[in-house]
């Protein structure tokens, strides 16, 4: 039988959540889209609690249930963009996540709106159930990176998202070994829409996303989707640069034709060596991130096996 669904659910530990996310699927489709022939996999990052466990009993039951299991933790993007290789659906939800705090009740009115060339249906996290300052920073920095990349990059968006298996092999053809799935959907240019919803907050567990990794998230967003701010570097590097030679200029001057005497300021010279080597330091950091995004494409890391796998 044709798999018209995929869903992907990447997980470590998550004991407390996985049983009722495979469970919420069932019964959401089952009331809302039987005649939708679906599969979940389940991608799992070398859990050390009963995660495994409980999905492999769990696909013993349903066939529709598929365990991956990594033979390490290589976080949840990866897992996700290699789960994309074996999805069978004819659409392919990147990820639902394990904590359902995007829900899966939104599935069918994605798939409700996946007519007429659509082949991107967006979730968009009107309201965030989170802490003010993490609410506030994700939105700044969506709206940034909308503003610097050079195409439609949905604001307030994750990879909850209802994507045609067409877009994901051009997802897949990049082989990306440090993959921004998100910003890879929205380059492929294809036809969308978007579902409003509002982002629950975890009532199992505790997030997995540590302000670490949030942070590398943002930061491979950025050097994944845009060059602007290594131009915006040369700019200010170049400026920089031109206003301490007209400084020079300027005291050259003074020191040749001024008939006061011009004391060399040894303060000045500190503020401006620290200066100076400050910005030269962000800003080879900032270079640094490209130059890494280019190591990581042209010597890439040996894939990742799975260790089992269930019901594929």
């Amino acid at each position: 039988m044709r798999t018209n669904l995929t869903i992907i659910t990447p997980s470590f530990d998550e004991e407390d959540s996985i049983l009722k996310c495979i469970n919420k699927v069932k019964i959401v489709m089952k009331e809302n889209c039987p005649q939708i022939n679906y599969e979940h996999i389940i991608i799992d990052n070398c859990s050390t609690d009963k995660t495994v466990e409980i999905v492999l009993e769990e696909s013993k039951k349903d066939e529709r249930i598929k365990l991956l299991v990594n033979s390490r933790n290589i976080g949840a993007s990866r897992s996700m963009y290699m789960a994309l290789s074996r999805a069978c659906g004819d659409w392919i939800i990147p990820m639902l996540p394990a904590d359902l705090q995007d829900p899966a009740e939104i599935i069918p009115t994605m798939l409700e709106k996946a007519v007429d060339g659509i082949e991107i249906v967006y979730g968009v996290r009107k309201n965030r159930q989170e802490k003010f300052l993490i609410r506030t920073l994700r939105k700044v920095y969506y709206r940034i990176l909308r503003k610097l990349s050079n195409f439609n990059l949905q604001n307030d968006a994750g990879e909850f998202v209802l994507i045609s298996s067409r877009v994901a092999r051009s997802i897949i053809d990049v082989q990306h070994q440090n993959p921004y799935i998100r910003g890879m959907i929205a380059q492929t240019g294809a036809k969308f829409t978007s579902v409003s919803y509002t982002w629950n907050k975890r009532e199992h567990g505790k997030s997995k996303s540590s302000a670490f990794a949030l942070v590398d998230v943002a930061i491979s967003g950025m050097v994944s989707t845009t060059y602007i701010p290594a131009r915006i570097s040369l700019f200010i590097g170049f400026i920089t640069s031109g206003l301490g030679v007209i400084a020079g200029l300027v005291y050259l001057f003074l020191a040749i034709f001024s008939n006061q005497n011009v004391t060399p300021g040894i303060p000045t010279i500190i503020i401006t060596m620290f200066f100076l080597g400050g910005i030269q330091l962000f800003f080879l950091g900032l270079i640094g991130e490209y130059v890494l995004s280019i190591h990581r494409q042209i010597n890439p890391e040996p894939k990742t096996t799975f260790i089992n796998e269930i019901n594929f």
